[in-house]
């Protein structure tokens, strides 16, 4: 009998883009990926289907599960079917390459029975991700926000978290969605050099405590570099947002908002196009069961 295992991780919103620095800080969201992995007797051969999406690539999906069965040394003897399912938008800024890297490394150990530290997984999937070109830094602070929850603040050069917060209060999540993407492949990190210093401060604003703040320094910054309108943020904070700011690369907008005060911000981008999605903030960790398979 062959094992099977299905894993389940979360989107985050960027809090400090590391592009810049590198290093970041991002805050898990109730949003969701969700991938089965099925182990097959064929060595070598990894097959991949985006569930929600066939037409988007599934590429990332495969290299991850290769890259867990070459570094446990098994890919001569096994492969492996993944499928993967999520409701977070692809390329506007939500961390669904880092959350789908996530759930098929760790869906990859425990349908082979291996059963690692939380990092681990984390880091297995960080690797995927740079080799497969979906992020410029590892994103090791987007893995670990969606992996582990909460607010992470990391070096992802050293790929090592310098601390976490747990926000308190009844937050709520407002993110405006537009119909474009952008891929990290497109992106000209060369435009981060003039606003590396705002981003330190941003950086060191988080590690105080003041991670609102981060946000929307980060968000501003970043908009200007990557030449995005910022007049959504700008809406959000003045209907009475506790931050807000471009998320990862964009183009999606990201205002924490208490729950009070959740109809004013979405009232501000009225008319604004593309769609707003609302939800709340993750502290859960990634979790993965086995099932059999025949």
């Amino acid at each position: 009998m062959l094992r099977a295992a299905k894993a389940e991780t979360h989107g985050a919103i960027t809090i400090v883009n590391a592009m810049a620095t590198g290093k970041g800080a991002a805050l898990g969201v109730n949003l969701w990926t969700r991938a089965t992995v099925a182990l097959t007797d064929r060595p070598g051969d990894f097959k991949a289907t985006n569930k929600t999406d066939p037409h988007e690539v599934a590429d990332l999906a495969e290299a991850t599960a290769k890259h867990v069965f070459v570094s446990l040394g098994v890919a001569q003897r096994l492969g492996a079917v993944i499928e993967t399912e999520s409701n977070i938008p692809v390329a506007v800024g939500l961390k669904s390459s880092s959350a789908a890297s996530n759930a098929v490394a760790l869906a990859s150990l425990h349908a082979l029975g291996t059963f690692m530290n939380d990092i681990e997984p984390i880091r297995l999937g960080v690797e995927a991700s740079l080799r497969m070109g979906v992020t410029l830094t590892g994103a090791f602070d987007d893995a670990c926000a969606s992996f582990l929850g909460g607010l992470v603040i990391t070096d992802n050069a050293q790929r090592k978290i310098l601390k976490r917060f747990k926000p308190r209060g009844r937050l709520k999540v407002l993110i405006h969605v537009p119909q474009a993407k952008i891929y990290t492949r497109d992106i000209d990190s060369g435009s981060f050099k003039t606003i590396r210093p705002f981003v330190q401060v941003a950086h060191q604003e988080a590690l105080r405590g003041n991670y609102w703040v981060a946000l929307t320094l980060n968000g501003l910054v970043y908009s200007m570099a990557l030449h995005q309108d910022s007049k959504l943020s700008t809406a959000a904070l003045q209907a009475g947002a506790l931050a807000a700011g471009v998320t990862g690369k964009g183009p999606a907008v990201a205002a924490v908002v208490s729950e009070s005060k959740v109809d004013t911000v979405r009232a501000s981008w009225k008319g604004t196009g593309g769609r707003i999605i609302e939800t709340s903030l993750n502290f859960r960790k990634a979790k993965a069961s086995r099932v059999l398979q025949s």
